[in-house]
């Protein structure tokens, strides 16, 4: 998209390096770096899927955009958000506003709160009658019955938290999505809801950052794909890259992800 192509970048993250300072034996002091120069972007209503093993890097890199990193993180770089420069002040403002995170657990979920009322928690701006409307609404859009409001978070299978948490997360002015991991160990017909409603919010002009292990469910979902290998992105790639044989794909280990796929046979209903 030429022209239009920077006003249509939602996020930018730009020469990031996250370190900590630990303490060893004999309290020695040192500094680890798991991630070093960094780089991607997001454009509105796309979904940009963040692929690696664990210890990649990450869900450290969630943790930045919200700003939730532990108080020993030393955070150098740049982040962009509609064109400005991301400060502690902003993501505090836009956090669970604009930028919605779904976490990897559902242990975020209040054990001693009835799942309608862990929803209603995110419209703290509404008047109490247009809570309900709306949390009416959520439940709706995820397939959740009325009566499963009245539940606490133990009485749900594993399924039905997951879409409780995504409930929890997504407001009406969300714009981003930070998802980290969230489709571990789920049935496979729970886990394509799940990608079905990611695919379906990027549809509707909200951005997606994916993070997941899982390259089968990325390139189900996602438009471009960033592979990150010890802190550091190491290519960017169209999801179609990773359906059409591999060959345009740059980097070795981006090549070894594609032949890890099961012969692709999954996509052809894409």
């Amino acid at each position: 998209i030429t022209g239009g192509k920077m006003k249509n970048t939602l996020l930018k993250v730009e020469n990031l390096s996250i370190s900590f300072e630990q303490y060893g034996r004999g309290l020695r002091k040192f500094i680890s770096t798991p991630i070093k120069d960094l780089n991607i972007e997001i454009n509105r209503g796309e979904i940009l899927a963040i692929v690696g093993a664990s210890g990649s890097g990450k869900s450290l890199l969630a943790h930045a955009i919200i700003d939730i990193l532990p108080p020993n993180a030393i955070v150098d770089g740049k982040i962009f958000y509609q064109g400005e420069i991301l400060t502690k002040s902003k993501i505090k403002k836009y956090r669970g506003e604009q930028i919605a995170f779904i976490p990897q657990s559902v242990n975020y979920l209040d054990p001693s709160m009835k799942v309608k009322d862990q929803v209603k928690i995110g419209l703290k701006h509404e008047k109490k009658m247009e809570k309900r409307e709306i949390q009416e609404k959520i439940f709706e859009q995820f397939e959740l019955k009325k009566a499963e409001g009245e539940l606490y978070p133990y009485q749900l299978s594993g399924g039905m938290l997951r879409r409780v948490l995504f409930a929890t997360s997504i407001g009406k002015n969300t714009e981003l999505i930070i998802a980290d991991e969230p489709t571990p160990g789920i049935h496979q017909a729970v886990l394509d809801k799940v990608l079905k409603q990611l695919r379906d919010f990027a549809d509707s002009g909200i951005s997606v950052i994916l993070i997941t292990h899982d390259i089968i469910s990325a390139v189900k979902i996602a438009d471009r794909i960033s592979v990150f290998k010890d802190g550091k992105t190491i290519e960017t790639a169209p999801s179609t890259s990773f359906i059409e044989g591999g060959e345009s794909l740059k980097d070795e280990y981006s090549k070894r992800l594609w032949n890890s796929l099961p012969q692709n046979n999954f996509l052809e209903d894409r």
